[in-house]
């Protein structure tokens, strides 16, 4: 069992909502973003996803594109990201997913990028549009140095892939609430409820359901469906709101706890 494995076996219930909070690594810089992953455990993030920048990020919303623009502009790249990650995690609690895209990854060459990962303690890679068919060989690499490859689902995923999905990944499954890009959301959307339901059809890897979670009311009516809830575009926004304040870190906590039901 890896991080993520410990994590989710201590996702029961009656122990409260379970919370994967993202970041974009680098925005405002790489130190604000060390600072905050070794704060967020304490503040109730049960898993952190680490975003890699990245210029064309098709899958995001405004808010964590004009992060990527925010971080890449302070200089982060994913050597940087790693590099930073390899220094921090023995100060980081909980299980840290990168997530990205798969250009940086092919411009650092699967085995390369496997043993760069496993160097800093990465616990799961998410490669946002890296389709299932192509994605064996990076499986096999990752499982092989005891990381997590973890996998999307949408509404529109057929259960034949879903199970592919279930095959190739470990760790737990993404499943996206609703068609569309990342982005914060009055409520929790009807696509959720169907979704988690064809994965459980198929697959007992825990579920983390996101896109559009951004209210400890929308956070619990999550977790009453999957394991936890995944909380980016708002906890991105509080940063990017904060960034030139000195209380960066404090306010990003409160909100985490305040997600959580603990403010």
């Amino acid at each position: 069992m890896n991080r993520i494995d410990h994590a989710f076996a201590r996702l029961k219930p009656g122990s409260g909502p379970g919370l994967v909070t993202y970041v974009t690594a680098g925005d405002p810089d790489l130190e604000q973003t060390a600072a905050l992953l070794r704060a967020l455990p304490g503040a109730g993030a049960d898993l952190i996803e680490v975003g890699v920048p990245f210029s064309d990020p098709m899958a995001d919303g405004p808010v964590i594109q004009r992060a990527s623009e925010r971080a890449l502009r302070s200089g982060a790249t994913m050597a940087r990201i790693l590099e930073m990650l390899a220094r921090e995690r023995a100060h980081i609690e909980a299980p840290v997913v990168l997530f990205t895209y798969a250009n940086p990854v092919e411009r650092i060459g699967y085995e390369r990028f496997v043993g760069l990962a496993a160097e800093a303690g990465i616990d799961g890679v998410l490669i946002v549009d890296l389709p299932i068919d192509e994605a064996g060989a990076l499986s096999d690499g990752l499982k092989r140095r005891e990381i997590a490859p973890v996998f999307l689902v949408s509404p529109t995923t057929p259960p034949e892939r879903i199970a592919r999905a279930a095959s190739f990944g470990s760790g737990f499954l993404y499943a996206i609430s609703r068609l569309g890009v990342t982005g914060v959301q009055q409520q929790l959307s009807d696509d959720a409820a169907s979704v988690v339901g064809s994965i459980r059809a198929v697959s007992s890897l825990p579920i983390a359901l996101g896109f559009g979670i951004s209210t400890p009311a929308q956070v619990e009516a999550a977790c009453a469906l999957a394991d936890a809830a995944v909380v980016g575009s708002a906890l991105v926004n509080v940063i990017a709101e904060t960034a030139e304040r000195p209380d960066i870190v404090p306010r990003a906590c409160a909100h985490v706890r305040w997600l959580k039901g603990q403010a």
